[in-house]
C-alpha cells in the first residue's frame, strides 16, 4: 500500500520509476548507481521488530542521505501533513492505481544490478564474484548457513549462490513472514544462535554462518563455534584486502568500533578515519578506504556502494574461507595473535531527559579528562587520549576504552566498550554505568 502510494504520487509529477520489488538497502543501492538514478526510496522497519516502520531515502551516489536533505524532507512532509493538501498530488489521483496503470514504470532486477556493479570494480576490490561461486559449488569441505529473518534477503539468496546444486546451502528463516516470527530481527547473539545450531549439524570441516537484518544492510558471522560481529569481522576484511589481495589504502570505521583495526592499520603504516556513528559519515572517504565499517554490523568495500551491505559482507567471508582453507574464527585469532585480542560491548539506558537538559547531563563527564585516573575493578587507569567528536570516548594507557553517548534515534544513552582481556569486559561495563549514575543518568 505504501509502496503504491510513493509511487503513484512519483509518476504523477512525472518521474520514471525503477520498481524493484522486495529488495535489500545495498542491492537497491546498487541499482542507483547502474541506472544513474537521483534517487531511491526503501519502506522497511529495518532491524527494528514488526511495528516499527521506516522511510529509507538514498541520494544519487547510492549511499545515506546527508542530514541536509533528510531535514528538508522531514520538514516538508510535516507542513503537507499539517495543510491537508499539496499542489503534488492532483485531485482525483488515485493512490492505489495498481503497478500495471503507472506510466512509464519499469521492473528492476535489482540483484541483478547488484551483481554487474561487483563484476565491474573487482579490480578495485579484489572480489571476483563468479570465482567465488564457482569456488563454493565445487568445494565438498564447506558449508554455509544463511539466516534471513524472514526479511528481504530471502528472496536472493538461492540467485546470490547462483542456485547450486547441493545440500550444502542452509537458507534458515527464508519465509515470507511480516512480524519476523515475532522478534527484533537484528543480527545478535541471540537471533544467530539457529545458524550456529544448523552448522554444528554438518560435518564439513569449514563453516560460514550469517544472520542478515530484514533490509539486508547488517550482517554477523559465525563458524558455529565462535561469533564473529563486525567488530572483529571488518578489521579482518581491512587485514584480508590489504595482505592477501594486496590493496593499499586506509580503514574507515565510525568511533565506537573496535580499536582492533586501528592497530591493524598502525602497523601496516595506513591511516584510519574513525568520525562519529553513522555510515553517512564514511562519505569523506568513500572511494579511498578499503574498508569502511560500524560495530553495528554494517560494511562496504572500496569499489561498492557507499551504503552498508550485508552481501558484500558474505561475499568477503566467503573468499576469506575459500582462499585461506580456514574458518573465520581461525583467522581471527590468527590476526588476535599478531595484532593483539580486543573485547568490545555495548548496552544502552533509557533516559527521560532530552534535549538541552540531557546534554547539560551528559556534559559532566567532561571531568574524565586526559589524565584522570578511573578505577576500573580493583585497579586504576590513566586516561590517555580523549575524543569528543560523537558523545565522549575515553581511550586508557593499554587502549582499553569507555564511550558514552546520546542515541540519535531513541530516548536512550549508549555506552561502549572495549577491554584487552576477556575478564576486565564486565568492569568496564560497571564503570560506564557508575559514570552515568554519578551524572543522575541511571538510578
Amino acid at each position: 500500500l505504501l509502496a503504491l502510494s510513493a509511487m503513484n504520487v512519483l509518476a504523477a509529477n512525472g518521474v520514471r520509476i525503477f520498481y524493484a520489488g522486495e529488495a535489500t538497502t545495498g542491492t537497491l543501492s546498487a541499482s542507483v548507481l547502474e541506472r544513474k538514478a537521483a534517487f531511491s526510496i526503501n519502506l522497511t522497519p529495518s532491524h527494528n521488530p514488526l511495528d516499527y516502520g521506516g522511510f529509507k531515502y538514498n541520494a544519487a551516489d547510492a549511499g545515506p542521505a546527508a542530514p541536509l536533505l533528510t531535514e528538508l524532507i522531514t520538514r516538508r512532509s510535516r507542513a503537507i501533513i499539517a495543510q491537508g493538501e499539496t499542489e503534488l498530488m492532483p485531485p482525483g489521483l488515485d493512490l492505489q492505481r495498481p503497478l500495471a496503470d503507472i506510466p512509464g514504470l519499469q521492473p528492476e532486477n535489482a540483484l541483478a544490478s547488484w551483481q554487474d556493479l561487483v563484476r565491474k570494480n573487482s579490480g578495485r576490490h579484489g572480489l571476483d564474484y563468479d570465482a567465488i561461486m564457482t569456488a563454493f559449488a565445487a568445494a565438498p569441505d564447506l558449508a554455509v548457513a544463511i539466516d534471513s529473518v524472514h526479511g528481504a534477503s530471502r528472496v536472493h539468496i538461492r540467485n546470490l549462490f547462483k542456485n547450486p546444486a547441493t545440500d550444502r546451502l542452509l537458507h534458515l528463516r527464508g519465509e515470507k513472514d511480516v512480524s519476523f516470527g515475532g522478534i527484533a530481527p537484528e543480527p545478535s547473539s541471540a537471533n544467530i544462535q539457529p545458524a550456529i545450531a544448523a552448522l554444528n549439524r554438518r560435518r564439513q570441516p569449514f563453516r560460514i554462518g550469517a544472520i542478515i537484518d530484514p533490509d539486508g544492510d547488517r550482517i554477523r558471522f559465525t563458524d558455529g563455534h565462535r561469533e564473529i560481529a563486525m567488530n572483529q569481522f571488518g578489521a579482518m576484511a581491512y587485514h584480508f584486502l590489504h595482505e592477501v589481495k594486496g590493496k593499499k589504502g586506509m580503514v574507515a570505521k565510525t568511533v565506537a568500533t573496535s580499536n582492533l583495526a586501528n592497530t591493524i592499520a598502525e602497523a601496516l603504516n595506513e591511516e584510519v578515519f574513525e568520525p562519529k556513528v553513522g555510515f553517512k559519515e564514511f562519505k569523506p572517504v568513500i572511494g579511498r578506504a578499503l574498508v569502511c565499517f560500524e560495530e553495528s554490523d554494517g560494511i562496504t568495500v572500496i569499489g561498492h556502494t557507499p551504503e552498508k551491505d550485508a552481501y558484500i559482507g558474505l561475499l568477503l567471508a566467503m573468499d576469506m574461507v575459500l582462499t585461506l582453507k580456514k574458518n573465520l574464527g581461525e583467522y581471527l585469532e590468527e590476526i588476535e595473535k599478531t595484532y593483539g585480542a580486543y573485547y568490545p560491548a555495548r548496552d544502552a539506558v533509557a533516559v527521560s531527559m532530552h534535549g538541552a537538559e540531557l546534554l547539560a547531563a551528559l556534559a559532566r563527564l567532561e571531568k574524565y579528562d586526559r589524565g584522570t585516573e578511573v578505577s576500573i575493578g580493583r585497579e586504576n587507569k590513566r586516561i590517555k587520549e580523549v575524543i569528543t567528536i560523537d558523545g565522549r570516548k575515553m581511550i586508557f594507557a593499554d587502549n582499553s576504552w569507555i564511550m558514552i553517548r546520546p542515541s540519535g534515534t531513541e530516548p536512550k544513552v549508549r555506552f561502549y566498550v572495549e577491554a584487552r582481556n576477556q575478564e576486565e569486559t564486565p568492569l568496564l561495563i560497571k564503570t560506564a554505568k557508575s559514570m552515568l549514575a554519578e551524572i543522575g543518568l541511571l538510578a
